[in-house]
């Protein structure tokens, strides 16, 4: 199987080029703040980095997609650096219990009382690390916390810390010995992204900051500060939820999910989930990219990381090398765009 291709191009511009003139918001500043924050770490993944500040304005769930050695644990650690956000990385084997990361009772021979011990999962960005190696049995165990925010154990229900994103990660050409995500699974990350391999510009970058000092396991050292926090995180979110939606741009998110379901690719198109997915990506992009509507750019600019994983091709299809981004981009080429 053939790399991941990269994000649309769109999303890596800058939110501080919008077509139309940008709304004073400190919030946003900060958060644009983020780019050259993490570039201090991570080299060329603009697109990743957009998404998950995408995913974070929409209490969403981040699926990253890539070979191995692409940067995508730094990433999300880099990001909660800067977000002064605390973080927490699990390593998804064979042999992990779903309470290794819901946590559990622990007996305490002092009080002889239970006690619940948490566990990584109550953090703000859990990193879900190689998510498909472990069985579906503790991969449910990030059901409940990913949908409800919570985690129940032994019939008491324990709040997660807000904000709460899970960034699970996947090896997208070895699968022997995974598990594969099931589709009620897949459908609660809000994006799928894919992260390339770097550009020969790019990867020569790496090379140099290596041969300097840079410490990946230091991001202190490589001058990562926090320049937001929850406060700007949670004023962008509500100047999100602000962002107007016209009729005509919700019956084109509409329409582009039909369309899906009736693809001759697919056996399975973008579900009413998946449509209100779109539709809360697109109001995030518009808001970063200095607007207080949505267009059917904005749409068309979400389009791939919020469906592509939310449909399924025919065994012929793919034999055929069809691939889930191909569709959608030929669903999105002949859908009519609302003037």
């Amino acid at each position: 199987m053939s790399a991941p291709t990269p994000e649309p191009a769109v999303l890596a511009t800058t939110a501080g080029t919008p077509t139309a003139p940008v709304l004073a918001d400190s919030s946003r500043a900060s958060l644009e703040a983020l780019r050259s924050e993490i570039a201090k770490a991570v080299v060329g993944q603009d697109p990743a980095v957009t998404g998950l500040v995408v995913a974070l304005l929409c209490r969403g769930h981040v699926l990253l997609e890539g070979v191995p050695g692409v940067a995508k644990t730094l990433l999300v650690r880099a990001l909660a650096a800067s977000l002064e956000l605390d973080t927490k990385r699990v390593q998804f084997t064979p042999d992990l219990m779903p309470s290794d990361v819901t946590g559990s009772l622990v007996y305490d021979a002092r009080t002889a009382e239970f006690s619940f011990q948490p566990g990584p999962v109550f953090t703000n960005l859990l990193i879900a690390d190689e998510i498909n190696r472990t069985p579906p049995k503790t991969q449910s165990s990030l059901l409940e916390a990913m949908e409800e925010r919570q985690v129940t154990v032994d019939g008491t229900p324990r709040a997660l810390p807000d904000p709460f994103l899970v960034a699970a990660t996947q090896n997208p050409v070895e699968y022997e010995g995974t598990y594969p995500l099931p589709e009620a699974q897949l459908d609660r990350f809000l994006l799928k992204l894919t992260v390339p391999l770097p550009t020969r510009e790019d990867e020569i970058n790496v090379l140099t900051r290596h041969a300097d000092g840079f410490n990946p396991r230091d991001l202190k050292a490589a001058g990562i500060r926090p320049v937001a926090g929850p406060a700007d995180l949670e004023a962008a979110r509500a100047a999100v939820a602000k962002t107007s939606v016209s009729p005509e741009i919700a019956a084109y998110v509409v329409d582009i999910c039909r369309a899906t379901r009736e693809s001759p690719s697919l056996t399975l198109g973008a579900s009413p989930r998946g449509a209100t997915a779109l539709l809360s990506t697109a109001r995030a992009w518009a808001w970063l990219t200095g607007r207080d509507y949505v267009t059917p750019d904005d749409v068309k600019a979400l389009a791939l990381p919020t469906l592509r994983h939310r449909i399924q091709l025919r065994p012929e299809a793919e034999m055929e090398g069809v691939t889930a981004d191909s569709v959608i981009t030929a669903v999105l080429a002949h859908v009519p765009v609302p003037r």
